[in-house]
């Protein structure tokens, strides 16, 4: 593991100024790195960035210097290191002149894992990552506080991609803690450690718009796997044909989640019947009737299923298990009811950011109380290079009223009239932005509604990330009540 000493004078570059690019250079200049903060970005729209480290002492703070409105090659003179933020492509001239050089890659996820001094759980997927990372934490901090005896752990962390990076705390973790890591496959790519844990829920098509095809895309997800060793355990989503088909990647311990039982000698987690039940050597346990699950959908019932599997790995005891599952509202912008207004259910799932993620949003409303009532869909944002074909079908089938906004509203209104002739969705509207599509919603809405904010897109056309659509959807549909 790198000491302090490690960092001393050295020069380091950290493309990106948002969360992991703030604490990278917070730990680095720390740590006795001279830091510089890069960002294509002007530097007038920087300002919250810089704000975020003015609490570092003045010797740390001279330290950093930022270059911003580009990625000039100038950078990487007398560079000994280069730290890529998420949402930065590893396509773009810097970083491949610097591969050129010889100048090692890296990022906040991977300096994490070479200084982490306790166990770790790296959770990652195309879909439910947020909800079963945040549910893991809940078991942890469960079976910490309510216990019967002695806690296995110390402390929990939980962070990476939800949340603030690890890095930011890493100094305050001893070895008898726990970390749980988010992890995408933008973080995966730069990773050579492994976590102790590895979890993959599920790997379908996303973020074409980054990774170069979909073979690319798996490659990335198949790296939280190929670096660990036999001493650690892999948690795998047989219900998921590409997650499921990665088994002989696997080079330690093998644990399955899904709805049908494990394969003969495998532990995990599975459906018996109407019981989310373990399955631990020849022994079944049941851990909590799906009907009692607060979260809404199948997506849902999948995600808790591998938060048992992981904590039975783990050796949490089944009764935390049951307690922090009952107790589980869910993560802000997943299915996130908002306000009933006009005789209407509001709900925001601005985390919702890919197609196959819009569809799980609409079959969670399959209830016999909810299967009739009408839906008002908004959908849009910028496209990530995915099909929505199969999403066109269910929204000819399922949605009322369909308004989309941002970029990616020509595309889905074309691929939704390319279909077979059906009376729904029975209108279609466009609009620039989110607040537009929000009034719309605001002048059809009839009681019995549900008015889903589900965009299959991401935010960046309009906002700097999902979380603040979301905010600023809660905010006007609050806002329409003082209309």
């Amino acid at each position: 593991m790198p000491g302090m000493t490690e960092w001393k004078d050295k020069k380091v570059v950290v493309i990106g100024a948002a969360r992991q690019g703030i604490a990278l250079g917070r730990f680095l200049t720390l740590h006795g790195a001279r830091v510089v903060i890069n960002d294509k970005k002007p530097a007038g729209q920087l300002e919250e960035a810089r704000q975020a480290l003015n609490d570092l002492d003045p010797q740390a703070a001279s330290k950093i210097s930022w270059v911003a409105g580009a990625h000039p090659l100038e950078l990487l003179e007398g560079t000994d290191m280069l730290c890529v933020s998420g949402g930065v492509p590893l396509e773009i001239p810097l970083i491949q002149e610097a591969k050129q050089r010889g100048i090692k890659l890296t990022n906040d996820s991977q300096i994490f894992l070479e200084e982490c001094p306790c166990m770790t759980i790296g959770i990652t997927g195309s879909a439910g990552k947020t909800t079963t990372t945040s549910l893991m934490g809940k078991i942890l901090e469960t079976h910490i506080h309510f216990r019967d005896t002695q806690p296995i752990f110390h402390n929990v962390w939980v962070g990476g991609n939800i949340g603030s990076p690890l890095l930011a705390v890493v100094d305050q973790m001893e070895k008898d803690d726990l970390a749980i890591m988010e992890l995408s496959s933008f973080q995966l790519e730069l990773i050579s450690i492994p976590v102790n844990i590895a979890c993959i829920l599920n790997i379908t098509p996303n973020h074409l718009d980054r990774h170069a095809n979909m073979q690319a895309y798996i490659a990335a997800k198949r790296r939280i796997l190929e670096y660990q060793t036999s001493r650690d355990t892999a948690v795998l989503g047989s219900d998921d044909p590409i997650a499921w088909s990665l088994l002989d990647e696997v080079r330690g311990k093998v644990v399955s989640f899904g709805g049908k039982e494990p394969p003969a000698g495998m532990q995990g987690a599975f459906m018996d019947g109407e019981w989310l039940s373990l399955r631990d050597g020849g022994e079944t346990e049941h851990v909590v009737r799906q009907l009692e699950i607060p979260l809404r959908g199948w997506h849902n019932v999948e995600n808790v299923l591998a938060a048992m599997a992981i904590s039975l790995v783990v050796g949490i005891p089944v009764g935390n298990m049951r307690q922090a599952i009952l107790s589980f509202a869910g993560v802000a912008h997943r299915l996130e009811w908002v306000n009933f207004w006009r005789g209407a259910d509001w709900y925001n799932d601005s985390i919702a950011t890919a197609p196959e993620r819009v569809m799980a949003a609409i079959h969670s409303f399959e209830s016999p109380e909810d299967i009739g009532r009408p839906i008002v869909l908004l959908a849009g944002g910028r496209d990530k290079n995915l099909p929505w074909d199969e999403l066109a079908e269910l929204i000819r089938t399922r949605v009322d009223h369909l308004i989309l906004f941002g970029e990616a509203a020509e595309k889905i209104t074309a691929v939704v009239n390319r279909g077979e002739t059906s009376t729904r969705p029975y209108t279609i509207e466009s609009f620039t932005g989110l607040e537009e599509a929000v009034n719309a919603a605001a002048r059809i809405v009839e009681t019995g509604d549900i008015v889903l904010l589900s965009p299959g897109g991401t935010s960046f056309d309009e906002f700097r990330d999902f979380e603040e659509r979301g905010e600023a959807f809660k905010r006007w549909v609050h806002d329409l009540s003082c209309k």
